[in-house]
């Protein structure tokens, strides 16, 4: 028997997704005086920010002046897991830039804290699943819920979904990761205890992937990603990684540990593909975690404490906005004269067949290039804006925006862009660029 959905009532904004660009983009809104819906499918906020990482990078420029581009919320963020506890401020093993380590358990109630003090409501445990739309103009979205299937209705949408989900739905264009170019590959994370953190520091990073190599060669462990890394957390003797890889251009067979057809280019949003990522990424962590007990300095006595959430996803859908950032963009630190945030992160690709596995490409020292608020404009939408890892940039331009402060930074500029349009009666895209700009600086936004 079918059932008609229940009205969950109208709000001047939804934001789908509240990872770093959502939470962002859904305080933005409601402190801008627009009634906010933030809908998040987990139980809790944050999206990869909680449920795969604890590190934000792209605070602060690499390279030999660590110079600060991104403020405004953000800066709330950092400040309200200080109240809490322990942060760490690290460089990054790759010179990345200075990373800030957290708890992501803090995380979660920071978002929670930040997001309701802000007057926008929360509904967790939902799923976006359709969308109603009309000549490029969205009215409702379709949710489901433990209580069934519920409509929203809006004025302004904000797409912080990570795989632009609402875009997608919505049948709005984007390029699908792995369509044109290799699409960059997936990483569960772990987390290890009773680590001896003075002999871990007596090897460094070259040391450690020699032993990945040879542990790796030797056949008695599987490895895929030798190039791997380890770093301290808040929590003494515990450590966090990124080192397991499941590669976008694979059999689904493989990963299930059977056999099937050839490789073929595969995504995240594919859920067969998903779910047999998500195991496989598991049963690489308790190889990983084997060879740091076995071979590593400072894991011997070390135990397996938890692996992320969910498996770490870095591209899939990339939205067709008004503008697109390209690689020429990033390497040339290109400035914009409707920029609402910078970013200084180097294209960091992660793909299975480049050897190392990671391609690294560096901005010149000390500069950043501009992200421009029409990459935040839905190019086939009348009233929707995108932010985070689905914006309007190229495979190569993603992979250095895609870092959680530019995403923190694009989330508040969306929200803050749709509490304009929502005020003024106006699309997202008759925003005045300069108000906007004005707007972000007052509330502590780096434009310049």
């Amino acid at each position: 028997m079918s059932r008609q959905p229940v009205g969950l009532g109208h709000f001047d904004v939804v934001v789908v997704g509240s990872g770093s660009a959502g939470s962002t983009a859904a305080i933005a809104a409601a402190r801008g005086g627009a009634r906010t819906l933030l809908v998040e499918k987990l139980p809790f906020l944050g999206g990869v920010s909680t449920a795969v990482l604890d590190t934000f990078y792209g605070f602060y420029l690499p390279g030999s002046t660590p110079r600060k581009v991104v403020g405004g919320i953000g800066d709330q963020v950092v400040a309200g897991l200080r109240a809490l506890g322990a942060v760490i401020e690290r460089p990054n093993t790759y010179g990345a830039g200075t990373g800030v380590t957290y708890l992501a358990e803090h995380l979660k109630v920071v978002w929670e804290d930040l997001v309701t003090a802000s007057g926008a409501t929360v509904l967790l445990h939902a799923m976006l699943v359709d969308v109603d739309v009309d000549d490029g103009r969205v009215s409702g979205l379709l949710l489901a819920t433990k209580a069934g299937l519920a409509r929203v209705t809006c004025d302004v949408a904000v797409d912080t979904s990570g795989d632009a989900d609402l875009c997608h739905f919505a049948g709005f264009g984007y390029e699908l990761a792995g369509e044109l170019e290799p699409a960059q590959t997936l990483t569960t994370t772990f987390r290890l205890v009773n680590v001896d953190m003075a002999a871990r520091r007596t090897i460094g990073k070259d040391q450690l992937h020699a032993l990945m190599a040879q542990a790796a060669d030797s056949g008695d462990y599987d490895l895929p990603r030798r190039e791997g890394s380890d770093h301290i957390t808040p929590v003494a003797g515990m450590t966090a990684t990124v080192m397991t890889r499941i590669d976008s251009f694979t059999r689904v067979a493989d990963l299930q540990g059977g056999h099937g057809a050839g490789p073929r280019v595969v995504n995240a949003t594919d859920p067969t593909f998903l779910s047999a990522a998500e195991m496989a990424g598991r049963r690489q962590t308790m190889e990983y975690v084997r060879f740091l007990v076995d071979r590593v300095p400072g894991y011997a006595g070390a135990s397996l404490a938890a692996m992320s959430t969910q498996i770490g996803v870095r591209e899939t859908r990339r939205v067709h906005g008004d503008y697109r950032v390209t690689r020429d963009d990033v390497l040339s630190a290109r400035q914009f004269e409707d920029q609402i945030g910078l970013c200084g992160a180097p294209i960091e690709d992660h793909h299975g067949r480049s050897g190392s596995g990671t391609g690294w490409h560096y901005l010149p020292d000390g500069e950043v290039v501009g992200i421009p608020y029409r990459t935040l404009i839905v190019r086939d939408a009348v009233n929707v804006l995108v932010a985070g890892r689905c914006f309007s940039a190229t495979h190569d331009a993603h992979a250095s925006i895609r870092s959680m402060a530019q995403c923190m930074a694009m989330g508040q500029a969306a929200g803050t862009a749709a509490a304009l349009a929502v005020s003024a009666s106006a699309a997202p895209r008759d925003v005045p660029v300069d108000v906007l700009q004005a707007t972000l600086g007052a509330d502590g936004g780096v434009l310049a």
